[in-house]
């Protein structure tokens, strides 16, 4: 993986490889020959329209809205990728996702008929499939945590919990990070890494939940989650990943 690389071309040679010419962050050229490339440039949000309606932009170009999605413009609503993101951790960011679209349109939909409802905010729930394997995320990573200037002392522990009682055959490690609050013992973050059957996505919803109600690492464990040795263990990976984290930082 390449971060801060600038692609100038990309080239068949011999087969299938690939040869891939391109500029790297400092600058320099750089050549790689590969089977596979695979360029991610990001978005933009595209507000084009709406400034030259007069719209007020913020956070990396997109339209500012309040929690009812109303812009600076008087009867406007805005949702999706081209508005500003409140979240529910760091304030207000620009944090692109399609579950975040669906309720934010949700709330612009039913407030510009006159209702009154507001965007509960987003905590960056993410997942992503390549090829067998599954990483997923919500919440904030340590340095991520360090940088929005709360009073968190953040600190992270890895495990790798089964994803049902190893016993039972199939059984296949996730590899997890918990970020908690030193002093609090507040759940700050967590990502997870595993099989797709080990239910990835799923998972990382159970620490959004505990996210969204501001839950601490240690009450994760108070959770009734569901048990039967094919799928899961008395304690699941959830649990056991956050008592992993308690036993290295203390109970809170």
């Amino acid at each position: 993986m390449l971060t801060g690389t600038t692609v100038k071309g990309i080239f068949r040679e011999t087969g299938d490889r690939l040869r891939v010419e391109a500029t790297g962050a400092d600058g320099s050229p750089l050549t790689r020959e590969t089977d596979l490339v695979l360029v991610v440039v990001g978005v933009r949000p595209d507000t084009a329209l709406a400034a030259e309606a007069g719209a007020e932009l913020g956070f990396r170009g997109a339209i500012v809205v309040d929690e009812r999605m109303r812009t600076s413009l008087p009867g406007v609503y805005a949702a999706g990728d081209c508005v500003v993101t409140h979240h529910r951790m760091l304030g207000t960011t620009w944090l692109p996702l399609g579950t975040t679209a669906h309720k934010q349109g949700r709330v612009a939909g039913e407030n510009a008929l006159g209702g009154d409802r507001r965007f509960a905010g987003s905590l960056g729930t993410q997942v992503v499939k390549v090829f067998d394997l599954v990483a997923a995320r919500t919440g904030l990573r340590e340095h991520e945590a360090l940088a929005a200037g709360r009073s968190w002392m953040p600190v992270t522990t890895s495990s790798n919990p089964d994803d049902h009682k190893a016993y039972y055959p199939g059984a296949t490690p996730i590899a997890t990070r918990i970020t908690g609050d030193r002093g609090s013992g507040l759940l700050l973050g967590a990502q997870l890494v595993g099989r797709r059957t080990a239910e990835i996505s799923k998972r990382v919803d159970t620490y959004a939940t505990a996210l969204f109600h501001g839950m601490t690492v240690d009450a994760v464990s108070d959770l009734d989650l569901s048990y039967t040795p094919p799928l899961g263990s008395p304690w699941d990976a959830v649990q056991l990943a956050t008592q992993a984290w308690v036993r290295e930082h203390g109970r809170k």
